[in-house]
């Protein structure tokens, strides 16, 4: 048990015996009257968003989860399926519950699980990742207003805008947690 105000994103508490990710926590302290903190928790078995606040000094439960290198292997739509590398044990992960973190995933690529009593609950990307661009459309001349981009389609499906030089076939980096281009890169 922690109190309210020890609260961080990326946090893991228990609400109602299920558990919830912090994914937003302001700190509000009003000047008159108890500090509180306004969080967004998200259900990390049905995807369900959650708005709380929550006084300061109340006691939340906080649950302890570790991580595990699992190799990403396919999704069926639904189900993330990923793969122990050390006992070949299989967890599947629902896709509603990592938003569009499933559009980062490369079939293979090896990522860090983040387990509770021996169940996935969600999975932790690379800050930066690379991908190969499979669809572009080309830059028409003339059109090069500064900061001029494009979209483009990756490997996986993501959607990325991109300046105009990059085109099909080109290796890009892609900030995970913007979404965003970060680079062109050669290998």
């Amino acid at each position: 048990m922690i109190k309210a105000g020890q609260l961080s994103k990326g946090m893991f508490i228990l609400v109602k015996d299920a558990p919830y990710e912090v994914t937003e926590r302001e700190f509000v302290y009003p000047g008159k009257g108890t500090a509180f903190i306004r969080a967004k928790l998200k259900n990390m078995k049905t995807g369900q968003v959650l708005k709380q606040v929550i006084k300061s000094q109340e006691q939340v439960e906080d649950i302890e989860v570790t991580e595990l290198e699992c190799q990403f292997l396919y999704s069926d739509g639904e189900t993330l399926h990923f793969m122990n590398s050390e006992t070949y044990e299989q967890f599947g992960i629902s896709a509603a519950v990592l938003d569009d973190k499933a559009k980062y995933l490369k079939e293979g690529d090896t990522y860090e699980l983040v387990m509770w009593e021996d169940e996935p609950l969600n999975i932790k990307l690379p800050f930066k990742m690379k991908y190969a661009v499979t669809q572009a459309e080309d830059a028409v001349k003339g059109d090069t207003v500064t900061g001029a981009t494009k979209t483009v389609e990756v490997e996986t499906g993501l959607t990325v805008k991109v300046p105009l030089f990059i085109k099909e076939g080109d290796n890009i980096i892609v900030n995970t947690e913007t979404g965003e281009y970060v680079e062109r890169t050669n290998n």
